[in-house]
């Protein structure tokens, strides 16, 4: 939670801080990539004063850790997420409970379902940095952009073997293979046989 009562109402005042906190559960795509439970992510916040609020924007920097979509290899990207999100101050001539402005039918305002409420003063960032951090994040990372990934017949990390393939035999003629080996067999077979009997023949 942040305090916006140092900032205070006057439109214009302004409020810098930079501030480490540990990442929450689930900060990322879950199975690929992500920032872990518990790791620091620094936030750099600018905190704005004006008439509908507090206007908050910023930058969060964390290590997000997964594997390469290619090769499954681990990885680690450094991630930095830009966010901007308005605060209200609750209305004091009388709002809806999360501390929306009543607008009159004939107000040309644009829906403000999705602005935040202060409450007490206090904002919570946590909503907001999950959003941005995630949006960040690649959804399919890599090691490295030439990633040659695995073999998909046995799958030999063709990084570390570049020259490995597999001879490509189409299935249609499979069949067709086979017959003609043991074809080549019987031929072979008989030519054995021929020759045996020219040699006796010699002989005689």
């Amino acid at each position: 939670m942040f305090d916006t009562h140092e900032l205070g109402r006057r439109p214009g005042a302004l409020q810098r801080i930079t501030r480490e906190v540990a990442a929450p559960a689930d900060l990322g795509i879950d199975g690929v990539i992500g920032v872990p439970e518990g790791s620091p992510v620094e936030l750099d916040l600018r905190l704005e004063s004006v008439m509908e609020g507090v206007l908050v924007t910023g930058t969060a920097r964390a290590t997000a850790q997964g594997e390469c979509v290619r090769c499954l290899e681990p990885l680690r990207r450094e991630v930095a997420a830009d966010y901007q999100e308005m605060f209200s101050y609750p209305d004091p001539d009388g709002g809806d409970a999360r501390g929306h402005r009543k607008a009159a039918a004939d107000d040309d305002v644009e829906d403000d379902e999705d602005i935040t409420p202060l409450e007490d003063g206090m904002f919570d960032l946590e909503p907001v940095l999950r959003d941005a951090v995630v949006l960040a994040l690649p959804m399919q990372p890599v090691c490295r952009e030439d990633c040659a990934g695995l073999c998909a017949e046995c799958g030999v990390d063709l990084n570390e073997n570049p020259d490995h393939h597999h001879d490509a035999v189409d299935i249609r003629w499979a069949a067709l293979q086979g017959l003609a080996g043991s074809l080549g067999t019987d031929e072979k077979d008989d030519m054995s046989g021929a020759e045996a009997g020219v040699d006796e023949k010699q002989e005689k």
